[in-house]
């Protein structure tokens, strides 16, 4: 078995099973066809993953049915979905990871200045215009906006009250970066987020609209630029008297292991805030977090607790 079909076994495990019947399905049938395989590995090794390759052939009109009936499409319209995958990116704008986010941004002391590294269209970066419902072991927690209930609202499991956020936090200043940024406003790219949402995930794709429909009102500002050569000068635009907070979810997996390393040498000497939210294996603070596809939320490289990757539970580690 190849490293890249080892990949796709992987990602079925500990991504798709249990979330998408489909994406595990599909990914365990690319794993084992050596003809698909080979396409895929024609890719950059960036654009290989599970979860990009499949929302291009979705986005190039393949049939969202069963291996048998996407495989021949698959391969007569290649060359479709590879133009895809090569100009889009896994930039998935999950706005209710805010929810696994709330713990440590809530109780951090304010007013807050935000800036999340890796923005995609910036809907994380609006914590405080979201309403949340935490499901914990007491009973469900509401918690609105100052100005009352948001058309987006987020619901979390939580197994300990402890984590359950006690207000929305003041946000003051928010700004993202973004290889790509992608916009709002534009249909062709709120159509790319809403493929990115995987098939089965009605939900998340409901909330997906409402929150762009609710940021189109007012778009939070995200520039184009890398997380270590352009980050600084993002962060000398933040208002000197507000708390600085630079955050991420699932953005430095995408980062070699020498940039990440540099990423977090910048972060422990910020003045302010470092809030991570990524896999276990992607920062050594996290490695000894049993690896089970869940992130690890970290607040200045301390682990604080699992995540589910589309913000649909937070638990104490």
């Amino acid at each position: 078995m190849t490293k890249l079909s080892e990949a796709y076994v992987r990602w079925a495990d500990l991504e798709a099973r249990g979330s998408s019947v489909l994406y595990e399905t599909w990914a365990r049938a690319v794993a084992a066809d050596e003809q698909v395989l080979a396409l895929v590995e024609g890719l950059p090794p960036g654009k290989r993953q599970p979860n990009l390759v499949f929302a291009a052939a979705r986005a190039a009109g393949g049939p969202v049915d069963a291996y048998e009936r996407l495989r021949p499409w698959l391969v007569e319209h290649w060359s479709e979905v590879r133009t895809v995958a090569l100009a889009r990116a896994t930039q998935t704008n999950e706005a209710a990871r805010c929810a696994v986010l709330l713990p440590a941004l809530s109780r951090l002391e304010g007013p807050l200045a935000l800036v999340e590294v890796g923005a995609s269209a910036g809907l994380c970066l609006l914590p405080d215009r979201y309403s949340y419902r935490y499901r914990a072991p007491g009973g469900v927690v509401s918690l609105d906006p100052d100005d009352g209930p948001s058309p987006v609202v987020i619901e979390c499991d939580v197994d300990d009250p402890a984590l359950v956020p006690a207000r929305v936090p003041e946000v003051v200043w928010r700004a993202g970066i973004d290889l790509a940024p992608l916009d709002v406003s534009d249909p062709d790219d709120v159509a790319w987020l809403r493929t990115l949402v995987w098939p089965e995930h009605d939900d998340r794709r409901d909330r997906l609209d409402a929150a762009c429909a609710l940021a189109a009102s007012d778009p939070p500002r995200v520039v184009r630029g890398d997380l270590l050569a352009d980050l600084d000068a993002l962060l000398d635009c933040a208002p000197p008297d507000a708390h600085l907070v630079v955050f991420h979810s699932a953005v430095l997996v995408y980062v070699d292991p020498a940039g990440r390393a540099r990423f977090a040498e910048r972060m422990g000497s910020l003045d302010g805030t470092w809030v991570a939210n990524e896999g276990s294996r992607v920062l050594p603070s996290s490695a000894g977090v049993p690896h089970d596809g869940r992130n690890v939320l970290t607040v200045d490289d301390v682990p604080l607790a699992r995540t589910h990757p589309h913000g649909r539970s937070v638990a104490r580690l």
